[in-house]
């Protein structure tokens, strides 16, 4: 698991949410790092009450901040001002394009806190900063396997390299199921308990078959057997048979797969010649769908013979 961090360089080399950043202040600051999504707006702080201050979150200064600044005595804010820059303040972002005090711009360059400024409105900004650090924070792994979108359930493939998982996957692309990932899944934590899962750029929509190479699923089976990204919903095992090892054969004892602290179903298939692991595939697909409706059918069986069964307190004869 990557602990992950954003710089305020990064925020001003945006060009996918459109925060339509420039700088106007503190370059030395560039490289403060951001470990949160969550923003501030520093009213309190710009009075010196600097109690709840949190330095590390992005201070966005809309139309009242500004305004405020403006409007009292200078010698008072210009105090204010200064006593708030000598906490390690991550950044301060002006929006609406507004023109800040000559005295914030000062205080802010010998302080070596970015001041940027944007033109969007304050409550557009926020919303767009948020989703942009949320998405860039998130944790995130790579994990060495196959992702497979099976009847809309993401199946993650795990298994020692070699056991067939990708020519699994190619059998479930050829039934019509889709490719998301192969050989490395980059796996990323949303909000609040939800793995997604996606390719690695340089290898997007390729798998590599022993004996036929790298093959390329989008140009041989189309758009439609390719997906982008997938929400792991279950994780399957391929192991090699073992005549020795008790495999489960109820189904009752759910298992779990823990990645990035999530918990997920996990399944161990036992590979060996002769089993059609496709079939096996979807129909643990099909399960995991009606688990999700409330229907456990390994349970439903367990309990209708265990209701069969003439149980008799110990000591009790039959006549």
């Amino acid at each position: 698991m990557n602990t992950i961090s954003l710089s305020i360089e990064d925020l001003l080399r945006d060009e996918e949410y459109g925060l339509d950043l420039k700088l106007l202040a503190g370059a030395k600051g560039l490289d403060h790092r951001l470990y949160s999504s969550r923003i501030q707006k520093p009213g309190l702080a710009l009075t010196g009450y600097v109690e709840h201050l949190h330095p590390s979150r992005l201070q966005v200064l809309g139309n009242t901040e500004i305004s405020y600044l403006n409007q009292v005595p200078r010698k008072l804010v210009e105090k204010h001002i200064e006593k708030l820059c000598q906490f390690p303040i991550s950044c301060f972002i002006i929006t609406k394009g507004l023109i800040p005090p000559d005295f914030l711009v000062e205080e802010t360059e010998k302080a070596g806190i970015p001041l940027l400024v944007t033109p969007l409105q304050s409550s557009t900004f926020i919303s767009l900063i948020t989703k942009f650090l949320e998405e860039r924070l998130l944790p995130t792994t790579h994990i060495h396997g196959v992702l497979v979108d099976v009847l809309g359930v993401g199946v993650l493939l795990l298994g020692k390299s070699g056991i067939g998982k990708s020519e699994c996957a190619l059998d479930l692309v050829i039934r019509g199921h889709r490719l998301v990932a192969d050989d490395i899944v980059h796996i990323k934590k949303k909000v609040p308990a939800a793995l997604v899962g996606r390719a690695a750029e340089t290898i997007q929509h390729h798998m590599e078959i022993r004996g036929l190479g790298i093959i390329n699923v989008k140009d041989l089976y189309g758009v439609s057997s390719i997906r982008e990204k997938k929400i792991i919903d279950l994780v399957l095992e391929l192991v090699e048979w073992d005549p020795e090892q008790e495999y489960d054969r109820l189904g009752i004892d759910d298992q779990t797969y823990t990645i990035l602290d999530v918990e997920l179903p996990h399944l161990k298939i036992p590979v060996r010649p002769g089993r059609n692991l496709t079939s096996i595939i979807e129909v643990a697909a099909r399960n995991f769908l009606l688990k999700g409706m409330g229907y456990h059918s390994a349970m439903e069986f367990h309990e209708r013979l265990l209701s069969r069964l003439d149980v008799r307190p110990l000591g009790d004869e039959v006549e």
